[in-house]
């Protein structure tokens, strides 16, 4: 079982039972990349204990020595229930998936699947940095359709977009990530249906990343892109990773629409190696069992989007914070603190990369967050922020910032 809460109260929000000491003891990035003073923010790993029935399934594989190579279609099934049940997913077909080391290296296999050395990959700026990355180094290149000034994706940015990938010949594709990182909107079933459209229409390939798809908060409303009119030729590559804090337990699927499933049979079989068998179990038990505990820090994350928007008005009010509607992540606009933003030589997707402000509240404030550039264009001046940590590390890190901000260098 999980220890109990930090403070002896009876509080069961999973942001809450770890204490500081607690999380120094880690040996994951988060906790070792940085000295001891320094509160991370920054990679997106969650501040709380495994989930029960995670913690008890694998508690019974290592009891049973069942460390071996992983069988079957537990996880595919898992998830399908899951996804039938909370975003009314009820034609996902276990026979359309296989299993994946974990959520990048599905999409850069399946990218390898539709496209060839040199075809063009739309993304939507400001994403997720290995998007680049991953991309580029499979060697395919990148075409970027900026988001709006809502931070929602730009139908006439994508169209124009989409036309430069064709002109650049080949098969074109588009990675998608829903809900998105770092801006935390999840897109509307609405918006998804003109991507499809858009798609189809320009002869584009989706592989949508869906990793932080369990975590559409209060308000909003998870839907699946290969539930979406015209998806049917697409993909998505889902996991138990983000939602149930299982990064170092790898294991990933990727799913085919119904007009996709011949591309997604011809999956070179040694992908499917990749994955542990610890971590389909995992996986598989988070799906299965771990939903009163998802919707336990679904609350909690809530909770401490509300209080990042109340400390930020008291300790940063320059700061605009664009309010998540998903994920663990906050996007906040560093632009009005005056801060140079020039970035350094590695450009988007190299995430080690620290400039302008996030440099500044490292130095000065000893709080680590990701940088805004390394997310491409429209990122900076900008700052992610991981709230997935107890409310007081949280006060903490804004009440630190804030100071590093109102005193002179």
């Amino acid at each position: 079982m999980a220890p109990p809460p930090a403070d002896g109260s009876t509080d069961r929000n999973p942001l809450t039972r770890l204490t500081l000491d607690q999380l120094r003891q880690r040996t994951s990035v988060k906790w070792r990349t940085h000295p001891p003073d320094v509160l991370p923010l920054w990679v997106a790993e969650q501040d709380v204990p495994l989930a029960e029935p995670v913690a008890d399934a694998l508690r019974r594989a290592i009891d049973l020595g069942d460390t071996g190579y992983p069988h079957g279609t537990a996880y595919a099934e898992a998830l399908g229930a899951f996804a039938a049940e909370r975003w009314g997913w009820h034609d996902f077909r276990v026979g359309h998936t296989t299993v994946v080391p974990d959520v990048m290296m599905g999409i850069v296999e399946v990218l390898r699947l539709v496209t060839g050395p040199g075809d063009a990959v739309v993304v939507c700026s400001p994403v997720y940095p290995p998007f680049y990355a991953f991309v580029r180094h499979a060697d395919r290149q990148v075409i970027e359709a900026p988001l709006g000034p809502d931070l929602r994706m730009d139908p006439a940015a994508l169209d124009d977009a989409f036309r430069r990938a064709r002109a650049c010949g080949g098969r074109p594709a588009f990675l998608l990530c829903n809900p998105h990182n770092p801006t935390g909107v999840v897109h509307r079933r609405e918006e998804l249906a003109v991507v499809a459209e858009l798609a189809d229409r320009h002869g584009v390939r989706v592989v949508s990343d869906e990793i932080h798809a369990p975590l559409a908060l209060p308000g909003a409303h998870f839907t699946p892109y290969l539930t979406v009119p015209g998806a049917g030729n697409a993909f998505a590559v889902l996991s138990a990773s983000k939602g149930w804090n299982l990064a170092g337990l790898k294991a990933a699927l990727a799913v085919a629409g119904p007009q996709a499933a011949a591309d997604l049979a011809r999956m070179p079989e040694e992908v499917s190696h990749g994955p542990s068998h610890l971590g389909i179990i995992a996986h598989t038990a988070a799906f299965q069992a771990g939903g009163p505990w998802l919707d336990l820090l679904i609350d909690g994350l809530d909770a401490n989007r509300s209080l990042l928007g109340t400390l930020l008005a008291r300790h940063l009010p320059t700061v605009t914070y664009h309010r998540p509607e998903g994920t663990y992540l906050a996007w906040l606009d560093c632009t009005r603190l005056g801060i140079g933003t020039d970035a350094p030589d590695g450009g988007p997707g190299v995430v080690s990369d620290l400039a302008g402000p996030a440099r500044m509240f490292l130095d000065r404030a000893r709080v680590a967050l990701s940088s805004g550039h390394v997310f491409g264009t429209g990122g900076t001046g900008f700052v992610r922020l991981n709230f997935a940590t107890s409310p007081a590390i949280l006060t903490d890190a804004v009440t630190r910032m804030g100071r590093a901000v109102d005193t002179p260098a």
